[in-house]
């Protein structure tokens, strides 16, 4: 059995590397930085949301970089990433004075995700936190912006011929989509690592990490699952909502029009007798113009 409080993912796994770390910077800034020394890890190992860890942090070049993975689509990365960041800025700032007259420096905050799930398609794409503010007025006083590149193979192909190591990946998870369609899922992993192994993909961090890997894989093909069959049923749930409240609408309007229909076979019965429209009005306590509206519609 998976143990399901490991909250570790295999890109975690890989990039905590710092030599892995340095080519994915690399290939996503154009830069050409040689020394994985130059690279300084500050993930947080105690920052946790929904039991799910901070995936990367780093500073190099007076810039902090927070590096998040996703399988699975949410609008929430700039909210979940503002308390990662607020978390890495008062690590950064412990026990120095925010009360002296010196401006406290803090490197300037970079946010991307690498999204490998099967909802979304698009190369990159890029949520605000301000998305999230209700009755939002002029520009946002505080904002947040999260950029999510696609890391599926076929995806972002200049990116990932870049980067080996995101390339391989890349190809690992997609094989194990691949056999999870029509084996157990437990096989298909097993399956998905020994064929890596075997074509030289992330061959050897899969032979030196491969039971950990397999562990790790299955538990978190089946949290996509799961979430995946979570926004199924929300979507259902919520298509149903729809049709009730249609149905109710309908109902309702059948209901006025019903009445509206009544009212005028009245109407035309109080005119046919010869009542003033003045009295046929307070009869049915609406204005005279209403009224002759009514009996223009005879």
């Amino acid at each position: 059995m998976v143990n399901r409080n490991y909250k570790d993912t295999i890109f975690r796994m890989l990039f905590s590397d710092r030599k892995n770390l340095l080519s994915l910077y690399n290939a996503i800034n154009g830069t050409s930085y040689e020394n994985p020394e130059e690279l300084e890890i500050v993930t947080l190992e105690n920052a946790i949301y929904m039991g799910m860890k901070n995936d990367l942090a780093f500073i190099i070049d007076t810039n902090l970089f927070l590096y998040e993975h996703q399988s699975t689509y949410t609008p929430n990365m700039p909210l979940r990433d503002l308390f990662y960041i607020s978390a890495e800025y008062q690590k950064l700032v412990n026990k120095k004075s925010l009360y002296s007259s010196a401006l406290q420096k803090i490197p300037a905050p970079n946010f991307i995700v690498f999204y490998n799930g099967e909802e979304k398609k698009e190369d990159r794409w890029e949520n605000c936190l301000s998305e999230a503010y209700e009755n939002l007025s002029g520009e946002p006083k505080l904002e947040l912006k999260v950029v999510t590149l696609n890391i599926n193979e076929g995806s972002n192909r200049e990116l990932l011929e870049q980067c080996q190591t995101l390339r391989e990946y890349a190809a690992y998870v997609a094989r194990v989509r691949k056999y999870a369609k029509y084996m157990e899922l437990e096989a298909a992993v097993k399956k998905a690592v020994d064929e890596c192994i075997q074509n030289g993909i992330l061959k050897e961090f899969l032979q030196r990490n491969k039971a950990e890997v397999i562990a790790v894989s299955i538990f978190e093909y089946d949290k996509e699952e799961e979430e995946r069959k979570l926004r199924k049923a929300e979507f259902e749930a919520g298509e149903q909502r729809g049709i009730e409240k249609g149905i109710q609408k309908g109902i309702q309007k059948g209901i006025q029009k019903g009445r509206q229909e009544e009212r005028l076979k009245i109407v035309q019965s109080l005119v046919e007798k010869g009542m003033p429209v003045a009295e046929i009005a307070d009869i049915l306590k609406v204005s005279e113009k209403d009224v002759g509206e009514m009996i223009k519609t005879k």
